[in-house]
């Protein structure tokens, strides 16, 4: 949905998004924490490889990124060859082989709320026993709206965090952390809120 606009701006995206920002190493090692290496990683919405799948690879992991934007792509196939990069739609990949870990950062926002609960539940049945999501989503109860980045528009949609929280427990998920990354502000900022979560292992949790 946002693919013209995040090809149109990859230099300038490649440019700012090369550091964590916040909280995000301390969720990132979070999801990492206990893999054995090699354990094969998922970036959902990768777009350069900066800084998740970067982070990912210094730690001798392997990344496959998914993302829609052939620029943001092309650079993260130029500067990390090491991994495995596939043009594809969120909404549309099949997600046939099985993962340690998955991120989905800053992505799953940008597509219609309608397809939310589809895709969590395809992210945990990707996962490994055990395995972990990290994952973000708005921060608040809104309806769907458009803002502008480098000049160019961009879509969001979400369900508010208590919705996605709840959602996800459903499916079969175990949350570990859950917290406001900011808060919103009853303006242009509508929040946004971190979740990692591990696919449970109890046996009676199964995603529809």
């Amino acid at each position: 949905m946002n693919r013209d606009s995040y090809n149109a701006i990859a230099t300038d995206w490649d440019a700012a998004r090369r550091t964590f920002s916040g909280s995000e190493q301390r969720y990132l090692e979070t999801l990492l924490g206990g893999l054995v290496v090699p354990a094969s990683i998922v970036d959902v919405g990768c777009g350069t490889g900066r800084p998740m799948a970067e982070f990912v690879l210094e730690r001798g992991h392997r990344i496959t990124g998914i993302d829609q934007s052939e620029e943001l792509l092309a650079i993260a196939r130029d500067r990390f060859p090491q991994g495995t990069w596939v043009p594809s739609r969120i909404e549309e990949y099949a997600f046939e082989t099985t993962f340690d870990a998955v991120i989905c950062w800053d992505s799953l926002f940008h597509i219609d709320r309608a397809h939310h609960e589809s895709i969590l539940t395809r992210l945990y049945r990707c996962l490994s026993p055990g395995g972990r999501l990290m994952l973000t989503v708005g921060g608040s109860e809104n309806p769907a709206f458009t803002d502008t980045m480098f000049g160019h528009e961009f879509y969001y949609d979400s369900h508010p965090p208590s919705r996605v929280v709840s959602i996800m427990k459903s499916i079969g998920f175990e949350i570990l952390i859950q917290e406001f990354m900011n808060q919103p502000t009853g303006g242009r900022d509508k929040g946004r809120y971190a979740i990692v979560a591990r696919k449970s292992t109890n046996a009676g949790m199964i995603a529809r």
